[in-house]
C-alpha cells in the first residue's frame, strides 16, 4: 500500500506520540479505534478552513477512512483544546503592541460580543465572548489577557469606544494608547475566519460553545496563517517542516480503515478544488456527493458512497462509465 503523503500532523508541532507532559499511560490517544494520525489530520482539516463535519467526513472518505461526522465533532472537542492549549504554550513571546477590538455576534436572537486581542504579527492573545461591552466587560477581558503573562505592552491600539480607556486607566495605567477608526484594521480583519466559520456552522448555539469553539479555532488556524506578505519568494514558509511530515514512523493508514481498493495516491484530491468550485460547476459537483443519509440504511449509504466516488475518480480521470 502507498504512503499517504501531504498530512498535517498537528501532533508534530505537539511531540510524537502524546502531549507534553503526559505519560504513555496517559496518552490522550490511547484506546480510540483510529490511529492518531487520522484524528490529527480530521481536526485540522475542521479548524482550518471554512468546512462543515459533513465536509470533512466526505474529504476523510475519499481519502480512503470511514469515519462519521459525530465522530469527528467528538474529535474536535476532545482534541482540539488539548492542540490549542499546548500551541498557546509553545508560542513565542508575543509583541509589545497589542490591537483590541470587539464584534458582535448574535446567539439565539440575543446579541453577544466577542472581545479579540492580538499583536503587531497577527497573533491570537486571546478571546473571550460576554454579553456586555462596557467597562466592567473591558476590564475582565484585560485580566484575561495578562493572565499568566510576565510583562506589559508596550502600546494598545484600539477603537474609540469608552470602555478601553475606562479598563487601561485602572488596569495599565503606564501604558500607551492609540485610539483611532484606522490604526486597529488588523483587528478588524482578525474576525473574518470567525464570520466564515459562522455562517458554517449556522450560528452558534450559546455563548459557551462560542467560546469553546473559538478558544480552540482561534489559535489552530491562526497557527497556519503563514504572513506571506511578509516573505520572499526564497525564503520558505515555516510551516512546511511540520505539515508535510508523513504518518507516524512512515506507516500509511490502516487497511481496516480505507473504503477503497484503490491506491491512497488515486484519493489525493485537491482540497480547494473540491470546495471553492463556482456556480454552475459547483452545483452539480456538490450536488453529486450529496447521499441523502436519511432515505438511507447503513449499508445503502456505504455502496452509495463507494459508487459515488467511483463515478467521480472516472469523470477526473476520464475513463468511460463501465
Amino acid at each position: 500500500m502507498e504512503m499517504l503523503e501531504g498530512l498535517v500532523r498537528l501532533a508534530d508541532l505537539l511531540g510524537h506520540g502524546s502531549l507534553p507532559g503526559m505519560s504513555s499511560s496517559s496518552n490522550p490517544y490511547r484506546g480510540f479505534r483510529y490511529p492518531a494520525e487520522v484524528i490529527e489530520h480530521a481536526v485540522w482539516l475542521y479548524h482550518c478552513f471554512s468546512l462543515s463535519l459533513r465536509d470533512v467526513e466526505l474529504i476523510m472518505a475519499a481519502r480512503g477512512v470511514v469515519v462519521s461526522y459525530e465522530t469527528i465533532r467528538d474529535w474536535g472537542l476532545r482534541f482540539g483544546q488539548l492542540f490549542a492549549t499546548t500551541l498557546k504554550r509553545r508560542r513565542p513571546q508575543p509583541g509589545d503592541e497589542w490591537h483590541l477590538d470587539e464584534v458582535f455576534i448574535r446567539i439565539r436572537g440575543k446579541l453577544h460580543h466577542l472581545w479579540r486581542a492580538l499583536d503587531q504579527n497577527g497573533q491570537v492573545l486571546d478571546i473571550l465572548v460576554q454579553s456586555r461591552r462596557n467597562a466592567k466587560a473591558a476590564k475582565r477581558f484585560f485580566r484575561k489577557l495578562l493572565k499568566g503573562l510576565q510583562y506589559v505592552p508596550r502600546v494598545i491600539v484600539t477603537d474609540k469606544l469608552r470602555s478601553y480607556a475606562a479598563a487601561k486607566r485602572e488596569i495599565l495605567p503606564g501604558v500607551e494608547h492609540r485610539q483611532s477608526r484606522y490604526l486597529n484594521n488588523r483587528a478588524e480583519v482578525s474576525h473574518q475566519p470567525t464570520r466564515r466559520r459562522e455562517r458554517q456552522m449556522q450560528r452558534f448555539k450559546s455563548a459557551r460553545h462560542a467560546q469553546r469553539f473559538l478558544s480552540t479555532h482561534s489559535r489552530i488556524h491562526n497557527h497556519f496563517q503563514l504572513r506571506r506578505h511578509r516573505l520572499s519568494a526564497t525564503e520558505p514558509p515555516t510551516i512546511e517542516p511540520h505539515a508535510t511530515v508523513p504518518s507516524r514512523h512512515g506507516a500509511s493508514w490502516p487497511a481496516s480503515h480505507r473504503t477503497c481498493d484503490t491506491p491512497a495516491s488515486s484519493h489525493t484530491h485537491d482540497t480547494a478544488f473540491l470546495v471553492n468550485l463556482t456556480t454552475p460547476t459547483h452545483s452539480r459537483i456538490h450536488h453529486h456527493f450529496q447521499l441523502r443519509r436519511h432515505r438511507l440504511t447503513a449499508s445503502e449509504h456505504r455502496a452509495q458512497r463507494d459508487n459515488t466516488f467511483r463515478i467521480w475518480r472516472e469523470v477526473t480521470q476520464l475513463m468511460p462509465a463501465a
